[in-house]
């Protein structure tokens, strides 16, 4: 579930005024660059070329994904396009990356946000296209920008691309969902927040809400049935309905509260079986998976125990895993939830002892993450069990 929910949210004070499409963008200042001869630069170093800015992260699979095109259209336009990605990452961090997905773009890394702030966007990928003489063109997004669109920029033609609009408001929950305190139970369902961010809360740190309140904004069905069920990663979810590019991509909104905290899943359930013609059950079939295994008890032994009760972190950005009071199990889930591998992931470690840990390794090499395992004496074989499946049918 958690890998859906990795978006960009850039919800900060943008004091400067955001440029509009037409108007004359302002000489910016790229003000640390890798993969490139310059250290820095502005945009009016770059006068006469399109320029395509590509807001990124390594962590963000559709951003990845959407690298090779814009590497095609920098190879193609070589002397009339730039294209300069732009992230909030470390230059370490993509450093790394470029190691092993070298790359014929220039990195601009933008910690503090600055360009954003002229850009605005709650999500990535996020694209900007600027012509030639240095107007804004469209906030969009990189499949929209393509030969034909460069072609005619640079014939001086007139382009329509569609525009990205995302949603900027600060507080989700108070502009389209606001409960009062005494709220004993509803359930509202919305359809997509236009611009918005795909998210859900689950609101732990409301006294008044605690384990009886679940909000979910931009989730396709699919995602709202996964959690209504426990939770169910992608890899353990088989769509039998005939129409599962739709359940994939239609998106709603939906806010349940309970009175009791054990009434809010078994409610959602029943309430999304009345209200949708998709039913869900779950079933157990044998499957190709990963089994996560001791593999040198001395060394597990050697891992910090945990004097917490309560788990905190869990999980983390591009190439880490950190948590306090967390079991094997837990690297287990992140693992496959995160889609750090691609197969369900079972642990069979047999301990629940709770442990601090901090692993770190290198996304784009399937190798350190091994080594990574292997430091904690545990390793990951491939086998096949039974597991549960969350069947989705009408």
């Amino acid at each position: 579930m958690k890998k859906i929910l990795f978006v960009a949210l850039l919800l900060c004070n943008y004091a400067i005024a955001q440029i509009k499409t037409g108007e004359q963008v302002p000489d910016i200042e790229f003000k640390q660059l890798l993969n490139s001869s310059l250290k820095t630069a502005k945009l009016s170093q770059f006068k006469g070329k399109i320029v395509f800015i590509e807001f990124w992260a390594t962590w963000c699979s559709p951003c990845v994904a959407a690298m090779p095109h814009l590497q095609e259209l920098q190879k193609k336009y070589k002397n009339q396009l730039q294209v300069i990605t732009v992230t909030a990452e470390t230059d370490k961090r993509i450093e790394l990356f470029l190691k092993t997905r070298p790359s014929n773009l220039i990195f601009a890394i933008d910690t503090s946000y600055s360009l954003a702030k002229l850009f605005p966007h709650a999500t990535i990928p996020h694209s900007v296209l600027i012509d030639a003489d240095g107007k804004l063109i469209a906030n969009t997004l990189p499949d929209e920008i393509n030969e034909i669109v460069i072609e005619k920029l640079l014939r001086k033609q007139k382009v329509a691309l569609k525009e990205k609009v995302d949603n900027m408001s600060a507080d989700f929950i108070k502009d389209y969902f606001f409960a009062s305190d005494t709220v004993k139970s509803r359930l509202m369902i919305q359809p997509e927040i236009k611009g918005g961010p795909g998210m859900y809360i689950q609101h732990k740190s409301s006294l008044a809400f605690a384990g009886r309140r679940l909000t979910m904004i931009n989730l396709t069905l699919e995602s709202i049935y996964r959690l209504a069920y426990g939770d169910f990663a992608y890899g353990r979810v088989m769509d039998l309905t005939g129409n599962e590019e739709k359940n994939k991509k239609e998106m709603f909104c939906l806010d349940i509260i309970t009175e009791r905290k054990e009434d809010l899943l078994p409610t959602l359930k029943t309430e999304l079986l009345k209200r949708f013609e998709l039913q869900a059950k779950i079933t157990s079939l044998l499957k190709p998976v990963y089994v996560l295994k001791i593999a040198d008890i001395n060394k597990v032994n050697k891992i910090l125990l945990s004097d917490k009760s309560e788990k905190e972190g869990y999980g983390g950005g591009s190439g880490t895993f950190s948590g306090d009071a967390v079991v094997f199990a837990d690297i287990a889930e992140y693992l496959e939830s995160f889609g750090i591998v691609n197969l369900p992931v079972v642990d069979e470690t047999n301990t629940n002892r709770k442990f601090n840990i901090q692993m770190v390794y290198q996304p784009e090499k399937p190798e350190t993450l091994t080594k990574s395992l292997a430091d904690l004496g545990l390793k990951l074989e491939k086998s096949e069990r039974k597991i549960e499946i969350l069947t989705l049918y009408k």
